[in-house]
């Protein structure tokens, strides 16, 4: 079996506890970040330790023939135990409870890894065995102890995290559920994999030859199952971390159509200028800030009856209350600029003036003004028999320029 089965799922999970280190860092009481950085660690440590090279080098270096089978084992049975704890604080509840179940979980591995280093002092190993080990000393009082404690753990770990797993899938969907269900799956192929490592192990027991379970069957198996567990993990995590700032952007992007109708009306009144590495956090801020900043401008000239009238045509086509109620808010927008377009002077506008009762309850709300957006994507026209400004272009006042609003407020110019 080629070792780079080995050592790449060992460079990829270095990696990704370099990826996860600082936000460790900022956050180092946080619970369920220690698991994932305990559980990046342990399984770097299995696949870079378990690799026949490292065996051999780690033997030589201590000076210990074998040394590498109870820091192998150690290192796996911490990774068993960081998995279950990781899925405990992941799934979330009482926070009592899940402190003292990580504390039962952290003290019975760790009295596991402590009995496998004594076992393995006790016993006589002189031989060194790189593949074998297992099936070589199956019969080795001791050195035989240590081999079934670590089976029994690996097997009792993989069907709780089985049972576990399943469970939570159940009551959970989308990319979270398709996680678990990975898991599962590579928890099912461990459960292979310590199946045919104690049938070597037993046909040893019996006077029998079945070591090529052990070296050519398991390890390929181990290698599976490690890909599904490792990617079912990864998965939820990835796109949970991805999904905020997608959701961010589109949200910015749909806003784009409101934002870049009133953009005009609050050109002179920010000197926020974003640079290009701003977060798409930053400028959505932005975006939104000018939005309210252009409605609040745009008050005085809200016209409920141009509201009502096109809410109830919105209704009427079938739209739903929501969607009805984002048109009529588009329409009254479009028709406030209109107005101020006719006439710039008719209303002083500004944070000061008072907000018409019954306008500005859906425009600042977050989830109407995206509603709003979508529904100037086909611009709404002002019910029939009121009077149309036609088409508005929205200029701009270089800083220090005078607009057609009131004096010295370099408020931007509307032009029909």
């Amino acid at each position: 079996m080629s070792d780079f089965s080995f050592y790449g799922p060992a460079l990829l999970g270095g990696l990704a506890f370099l990826l996860r280190l600082p936000g460790l860092l900022r956050n180092p009481h946080d619970p369920l970040l220690r698991a994932v950085a305990v559980l990046l660690v342990t399984g770097w440590g299995v696949f870079f330790f378990g690799a026949i090279p490292t065996i051999a080098k780690v033997n030589e270096l201590t000076g210990v023939p074998n040394f590498s089978a109870p820091l192998v084992y150690t290192i796996l049975t911490a990774f068993s135990g960081s998995c279950i704890v990781l899925i405990i604080n992941w799934r979330g509840g009482p926070p009592r409870r899940i402190r003292r179940a990580t504390r039962w979980c952290i003290g019975i591995y760790s009295l596991v890894g402590v009995a496998l280093c004594v076992l393995f002092a006790l016993g006589e190993a002189p031989a060194e065995r790189l593949r074998d080990l297992d099936t070589y000393y199956a019969n080795t009082p001791y050195i035989r102890e240590m081999i079934v404690l670590y089976l029994v753990t690996h097997t009792v770990s993989a069907i709780i995290m089985t049972a576990l797993c399943h469970r939570w899938s159940r009551d959970v969907s989308g990319v979270l559920r398709t996680g678990l269900v990975l898991m599962v799956s590579g928890y099912l192929l461990t459960l292979v994999y310590d199946i045919c490592k104690f049938a070597a192990v037993g046909a040893r027991w019996a006077g029998g030859d079945w070591d090529e379970l052990s070296t050519d069957v398991a390890r390929p198996l181990a290698s599976a199952a490690s890909l599904f567990i490792a990617t079912g993990l990864g998965l939820p995590l990835v796109v949970q971390r991805l999904e905020g700032p997608w959701r961010s952007w589109s949200r910015y992007r749909e806003l784009g159509p409101l934002w870049r109708l009133l953009s005009g009306l609050t050109a002179g009144r920010s000197n926020l200028r974003m640079s290009p590495l701003s977060s798409v956090g930053v400028r959505l801020l932005q975006r939104e800030s000018d939005i309210h900043d252009g409605l609040l401008a745009l008050n005085p000239h809200f016209d409920p009856e141009v509201r009502a009238a096109a809410l109830a045509a919105a209704l009427a086509a079938g739209a739903s209350p929501e969607d009805a109620s984002a048109r009529a808010e588009a329409a009254m927008v479009v028709a406030a600029l209109e107005a101020l377009a006719a006439d710039p002077g008719q209303h002083p506008t500004g944070p000061d003036t008072a907000m018409r009762p019954g306008t500005s309850g859906h425009a600042s709300c977050d989830r109407d003004l995206v509603r709003m957006s979508r529904a100037l994507s086909d611009p709404p026209r002002r019910p029939a028999g009121r009077r149309s400004a036609g088409r508005l272009s929205l200029g701009r006042f270089p800083a220090g320029r005078r607009g057609a609003g009131k004096p010295g407020t370099g408020r931007p110019t509307v032009r029909p």
